[in-house]
């Protein structure tokens, strides 16, 4: 299976690195927006510009598309999907379903196959509250995310004026873990449930009252939360704050019984040292499952929900029964 990557950020990088030790993976190259002589890759492989793309048509299996939700994606995917078999992980939930259908169009006009929303959420954490929910029908589900950083939410403190730069973690917030953890099936405001807490390098003389004032009161990204804000060094963002871990917990509650006498508790959980890399990983074993699709003649947008389990692995059926059933 021959991969290419559309785009060359953290995430590029991450696709990179999981291609490289996947046993059915090649990595065709990597194609960029930027001049491709200036771009150094982590394995030293060829760097294309993105304008050349359609000339490799008939050498890649699968472009894994590591663009931005915002802007780049819903072009992205559906122009790249007339060409070509792709994976992408649009995370903009409300927009899923007419992402969907642009790509789907675009995919089925051409015979190709292609995946949207992939990742952890959505995507894994997405598969869970499922088949949680198919399971415990009487229920609820709760999602959590964190303690991990928010690259949107840091992005949106270092745009304020006066911000050299910042880092912003969503955590989770443990009276309302345990109480869901409980069986309890309380329900939760967005405060109740998650709280900011930013770390900001101001520009030397900046107003950081004014500058946390903005933040807190920002609207679509902290006014809900209640928001720490520390100021802190450039030295001390750069050694304490280097990395970009996340994680989050899926857990659904529900009754069983003629009476409803009896509770469950499921949980999914992960905790992540790299964002980037687990969300590029879950992208290969996905572009993996579109191959196969491909393959058999199958083709349009799918979602996760689409895929069989065992189409995600490189292991053969019988290979699955024997070790994992």
């Amino acid at each position: 299976m021959k991969i290419a990557i559309y785009g060359y950020g953290n995430l590029g990088r991450g696709v990179e690195c999981a291609v490289i030790n996947s046993v059915d993976a090649e990595l065709f190259g990597v194609f960029t927006r930027r001049a491709p002589e200036t771009v150094k890759t982590v394995s030293g492989c060829n760097v294309y510009h993105v304008d050349d793309i359609l000339n490799y048509k008939d050498d890649i299996d699968v472009v894994i598309i590591c663009g931005g939700s915002a802007t780049d994606l819903p072009t992205m995917t559906p122009d790249l999907a007339k060409s070509f078999n792709v994976v992408d992980s649009f995370d903009t939930h409300a927009n899923i379903p007419q992402h969907f259908n642009n790509v789907n169009d675009a995919a089925k006009g051409t015979n190709h196959t292609a995946l949207i929303s992939g990742g952890w959420d959505p995507g894994m954490f997405s598969i869970n509250r499922l088949y949680a929910s198919a399971v415990l029908p009487d229920g609820k589900d709760y999602t959590f995310w964190g303690k991990g950083v928010s690259q949107g939410h840091s992005d949106a403190i270092r745009r304020i004026d006066g911000v050299k730069d910042a880092k912003q973690y969503t955590v989770p917030i443990d009276e309302a873990l345990n109480a869901v953890r409980s069986g309890l099936q309380p329900e939760l405001t967005t405060r109740q449930k998650h709280l900011r807490e930013c770390f900001v390098v101001a520009e030397d003389g900046a107003d950081k009252a004014r500058i946390e004032n903005e933040i807190k009161t920002m609207p679509n990204y902290f006014a809900d939360y209640d928001t720490i804000v520390h100021f802190i060094s450039e030295e001390e963002l750069k050694r304490d704050h280097a990395g970009i871990p996340h994680g989050g917990f899926v857990i659904r509650t529900g009754k069983t019984g003629i009476n409803h006498e009896n509770s469950h508790v499921i949980e999914y959980s992960l905790k992540l040292d790299s964002n980037p890399e687990f969300t590029a990983s879950v992208l290969v074993a996905y572009a993996r499952a579109i191959n196969k699709l491909y393959n058999r003649g199958d083709y349009g947008c799918k979602t996760v929900f689409d895929i069989a389990p065992a189409d995600l692995s490189p292991l053969t059926n019988e290979e699955l029964r024997k070790t994992m059933l």
